[in-house]
Order: C-alpha cells, then sequence, then structure tokens
C-alpha cells in the first residue's frame, strides 16, 4: 500500500511542477524580452584621404582595393578603442594589444577572442559620400 501512495505523490509533484512550469514559462519570456535596437546611419561627407581610410570616433571607414567597408573601434576584449596602424595594416588595442585584421576584423592576436564588428557602408555622391549602418 505503500508504494501504491508513493507512485501517487509523485506523479503528483510531476504534475504540479509541469503545471507552475507551464504557467511561469510566458512570464520568464517576458521578462527577458529586449526591444531590438534600431540601427544608427552615420554620414560621412568627408572624402577618404589618398591613404584609404579615415578614423572616426565609433568606427574606421575603409575604401580601397574597390572595396568600402567600416569596422567597429571597439575592441571586443575590454571595450578599448582601437587604432589603425597602416605600417603593418591591423588595427590594435592600445589596452591589452590585441590585433585585428584590418579588412575581415578577425583577430590576429588575443587576448580579444571576438572580431570587431564589420558595419555596412553605402557610397554615395553628392555632400554624403558614405553613409555607414551601425
Amino acid at each position: 500500500m505503500n508504494g501504491v501512495m508513493s507512485k501517487k505523490i509523485n506523479r503528483r509533484r510531476l504534475l504540479a511542477w509541469s503545471g507552475l512550469s507551464l504557467f511561469f514559462y510566458p512570464i520568464f519570456k517576458f521578462i527577458r524580452f529586449t526591444v531590438p535596437r534600431k540601427p544608427t546611419r552615420i554620414a560621412v561627407a568627408s572624402e577618404i584621404p589618398v591613404t584609404g581610410f579615415l578614423q572616426e570616433k565609433k568606427f574606421i571607414l575603409f575604401d580601397r582595393k574597390g572595396k568600402t567597408w567600416a569596422l567597429s573601434r571597439k575592441c571586443t576584449h575590454l571595450g578599448c578603442k582601437v587604432s589603425y596602424f597602416e605600417e603593418g595594416d591591423f588595427l590594435e588595442c592600445p589596452c591589452h594589444q590585441s590585433k585585428f585584421n584590418a579588412e575581415t576584423g578577425a583577430v590576429i592576436q588575443g587576448p580579444a577572442k571576438l572580431p570587431l564588428t564589420l558595419y555596412h557602408v553605402d557610397k554615395g555622391s553628392g555632400n554624403t559620400r558614405y553613409v555607414v549602418t551601425i
């Protein structure tokens, strides 16, 4: 008789836990919901120098070899501002010397493990020469 009672109790507990889970699941999903960030479009009115790159506050804009791209200046390790070194054609973080590929943003040397964010660039005409979507 005792074995039958424990099976009923276990079934009741299982049903109670599954019912509570089904009740609280939508609440947890709602709490964790975040509104997606709208993309920001930044117009760059100045021309890129002969060197082929323009260093802005949030990104570095490249226009060379028939391609146009922009890379984030925020290091993926601790968020320091990376700088472009033309001699070696790489970006480097001043905090811990993480190095990144200038064309792809891929990590060349750590401690950073993730690549830099690559931004979409529209090449315009007139006063607005470039529009970077962040």
